[in-house]
């Protein structure tokens, strides 16, 4: 049997973990706190979170999934849960202490702030399985910091500073994140190994098929499922491996496989558009000539 459980104010995650509220939008947990817990001694156990969310394990306890995956989770290792999105926890049932940190903020807490013109540009709040982010131990250290500094500032009194340098400490952690990523794109090769050659042979594979005139065009997202990754982590290892984002990829490649067909003198423009699985044949010829310069029928002729 599944438990469902549903947090949508920081009180009431506060509550869980046996901390006091010091401000309604914004919470540090330190689970070595929190009462020991089963989740009712059930095994398996979803949690939809209101809030933002990033966790520090600091031990296993359960097994973290997200949609039909498992998180590539250790200790040292951080989450992100955006609001809205639902994540499972598998235990064996038993009691247990958790352990480990974690910063929790409401989305009213940033309204009107920095960062919440910048909150959509952090892509791991969408990232799910196999993308955690693995830390180094300096790197822990500096994310325990960042978290010490808003606790510090949760000590406070509230005035009129407080949710400006809250949500400016905030920004300053998810910028950290972000260079940390950076670092894991190009260390954790036995993860990422291999990716941008799956993904060169699943789009061959694609225009060898009758999949385009089936189904179109391949999108990011596709080929991200395809390749078991979330579409944001996905096109940011693209990015990061080629220089360009996964679309370009795509397009570069429907134009490499487009030039060959044009050299069969016996197909139309538009039976190579519909082949390709353009539409409309006038998308085709713009994308084409965008990308070399030349019209498929002027290609053609140069050739």
């Amino acid at each position: 049997m599944e438990r469902i459980f549903r947090f949508d104010t920081v009180a009431e995650y506060n509550a869980l973990n046996n901390h006091e509220t010091f401000h309604p939008l914004v919470s540090v947990i330190d689970f070595s706190k929190a009462n020991p817990r089963s989740w009712g001694g059930e095994k398996n156990v979803r949690i939809n979170y209101g809030l933002y969310c990033v966790f520090l394990k600091d031990v296993k306890c359960g097994d973290l999934k997200y949609g039909r995956n498992y998180y590539d989770y250790q200790e040292g290792t951080l989450v992100f849960v955006a609001p809205g999105q639902v994540m499972e926890i598998e235990t064996d049932g038993q009691l247990y202490q958790p352990k480990g940190k974690a910063l929790v903020f409401h989305p009213d807490l940033i309204r009107g702030t920095s960062l919440a013109k910048s909150i959509g540009d952090y892509n791991f709040f969408s990232y799910n399985a196999y993308e955690a982010l693995h830390l180094s131990e300096r790197e822990r250290q500096i994310v325990l910091d960042c978290f010490s500094k808003i606790d510090f500032e949760l000590q406070q009194n509230i005035d009129k500073h407080s949710k400006k340098l809250i949500a400016s400490n905030i920004e300053l952690f998810l910028n950290y994140c972000d260079r940390f990523y950076d670092r894991q794109f190009i260390t954790r090769d036995n993860v990422n190994k291999g990716i941008l050659e799956k993904f060169e042979k699943l789009l061959n594979g694609y225009f060898s098929s009758d999949k385009p005139q089936n189904l179109g065009l391949p999108s990011v997202s596709y080929c991200a499922e395809e390749l078991h990754l979330s579409s944001n982590y996905f096109g940011d290892l693209i990015k990061k491996e080629t220089g360009k984002s996964a679309k370009e990829y795509i397009q570069n490649k429907i134009i490499e496989v487009a030039k060959n067909k044009t050299f069969d003198t016996d197909k139309t423009v538009n039976e190579i558009a519909y082949e390709l699985g353009f539409k409309y044949p006038q998308h085709f010829t713009r994308l084409f000539k965008n990308v070399t310069g030349y019209t498929p029928n002027e290609y053609r002729s140069r050739n």
